[in-house]
């Protein structure tokens, strides 16, 4: 028997609670995932000799850990319960990320040396050593980090299943999806500023620390909708108002059917899902970790200075206002036309499909103001928001068409087959762009070491020894940024067709 003795005829609207809770959650995920994109240009690099190859490595790796991760994650979760579940993923990426501030010890301890000043002035093999060690130390921890935020998504889109019904669980996920941009949002108004005035190891220290609170509030106002004191038999009678569907849960007779984890792989269902995660997570992220880096190395800009920080402020404010407007959109067609809503989803994912598109002018048009002597880096930086706006949006939709076919005690399952196969597609992106920047810049040599080329190298007559790439009127690592920003404009279309090809209409799953 719940505990539902309040029911008077008013509705409560505790589910809107947890919506924040998860919301919170999902911003603390990405403040600990920014720490590194927005300190090791400006603090780390310079200490540990780092170049975008050693940066490119770290990303890559960090994403096919969680992928991996991801694949049991959601099996975890389906194991352990929502609410056990989340506290043992915040928990271990929590640690993860306060273990990044030791990696500069651990560094100075292997090398033999003091302190940053010392790593930092180094040369020769020495140096290589520094940039070898320091980033598997980073990596080291970035796997503790992966191991634990691989949880959020799986038990955050089965705390949605279960406190929303399906015609809302598109707008309440795109509620606490927008974390991720509210997270990157204060990122650039916090981390810089505490790397820069306390070092870069209590940036990651300070930041980590709060997914430690997180998890005591979470602790006492999160239990199943039908045990919480909280909901009143209004409410839960809301919440539940898709049990008149014959899916697996209502004709199985059991509260959460389980599936089979390898059955998950004969669905079609399942594919479509993955496949939309595949083409689409590696842009989000290749913009989360790679943007601070290109203001540097495009226009100079650092994200300590106010230029910088105000650019990715606004960058990620627009991210999140438009974002939550697009999780809206399906339940306006819902209303509207009386589609079913897998339907109105994948309209709406068609229209946000588009918007990326947007991103191919970002180089061209961010050029052509820098030759007129304007604040270029503006235009760049608005036509990516509206592309990453896109994206959450997009995701918002891509995660709820889970509850809409498969059992609710499958949802965190195929969340995290999908969360995978999008970080396997996020591995590709970043290791392809890291390696393609190092290529793109070309080379020279100097003193018989290979070298990233800059004008003053050439200047000193320093030995040629590749030129830089050329790509549509661009060279150098401009050229590079424009290859991946076409990727990043068309992978939206693709993975549409791809999840419309595999599935064309909605169909429940049926065991």
């Amino acid at each position: 028997m719940n505990n539902l003795s309040q029911s008077s005829g008013r509705i409560t609207n505790y589910r809107w609670v947890i919506c924040a809770m998860l919301f919170f959650a999902t911003t603390i995920n990405y403040l600990d995932r920014q720490v590194l994109s927005l300190t090791w240009d400006e603090f780390i690099k310079p200490e540990f000799h780092w170049n975008e190859s050693h940066y490119g490595t770290i990303t890559s790796v960090f994403s096919i850990v969680y992928a991996i991760c991801m694949l049991f994650a959601g099996r975890f979760v389906e194991w352990m319960g929502t609410k056990k579940g989340f506290l043992w993923s915040i928990g271990v990426w929590s640690v993860g990320a306060c273990l990044h501030a030791v990696c500069g010890t651990v560094t100075e301890s292997y090398v033999g040396l003091h302190n940053a000043a010392e790593l930092a002035a180094a040369t020769g093999d020495v140096a290589v050593l520094i940039a070898t060690f320091s980033m598997w130390s980073f990596l080291a921890a970035r796997c503790i980090l992966a191991l634990g935020e691989a949880g959020n998504f799986p038990a955050a889109i089965k705390a949605t299943a279960e406190y929303f019904p399906k015609k809302d669980r598109a707008y309440a996920t795109s509620i606490f999806n927008s974390g991720a941009s509210i997270g990157a949002l204060f990122a650039p108004l916090s981390i810089p500023p505490l790397a820069k005035y306390f070092g870069w190891e209590m940036a990651f220290i300070i930041i980590g620390v709060l997914g430690f609170i997180w998890m005591g509030f979470w602790v006492f106002l999160y239990n199943k909708p039908e045990k919480c004191k909280h909901v009143n038999c209004a409410e839960l009678e809301y919440i539940e108002q898709d049990k008149h569907e014959t899916s697996v849960d209502a004709a199985s007779g059991e509260k959460e059917a389980k599936v089979p984890f390898l059955k998950c792989f004969t669905y079609k269902q399942t594919w479509a899902f993955a496949a939309g995660k595949f083409m689409t997570d590696g842009v989000w992220w290749f913009f989360l970790f790679w943007t601070p880096s290109y203001l540097s190395t495009q226009f100079g800009i650092k994200t300590s200075e106010g230029l910088g920080m105000a650019l990715i402020f606004t960058l990620y404010a627009i991210v999140t206002g438009l974002s939550i407007l697009g999780g809206k959109l399906p339940t306006i067609f819902i209303n509207r036309s009386g589609q079913n809503p897998y339907a109105a989803r994948m309209k709406a994912m068609l229209i946000f499909a588009f918007f990326p598109l947007c991103v191919l002018l970002a180089q061209p048009l961010g050029m052509e103001f820098a030759e007129m002597g304007k604040n270029a880096a503006w235009i760049p930086v608005l036509l990516i928001s509206i592309g990453c706006a896109a994206h959450q949006a997009w995701s918002a939709n891509l995660f709820s068409t889970i509850g809409d076919m498969f059992p609710k005690g499958a949802i965190a399952t195929i969340t995290g087959i999908g969360g995978m196969a999008g970080g396997v597609g996020s591995m590709i992106l970043q290791k392809s762009a890291g390696n393609l920047f190092v290529f793109a810049s070309g080379t020279t040599m100097v003193d018989g070491k290979e070298v990233e080329m800059t004008q003053n190298l050439l200047e000193q007559g320093a030995l040629f020894v590749r030129p830089a790439m050329e790509f549509m009127s661009f060279s150098g690592k401009p050229a590079g940024y424009f290859v991946i920003f076409c990727i990043c404009a068309v992978a939206y279309l693709i993975g549409w067709v791809i999840m419309k090809t595999l599935v064309p209409r909605y169909k429940l799953i049926e065991i």
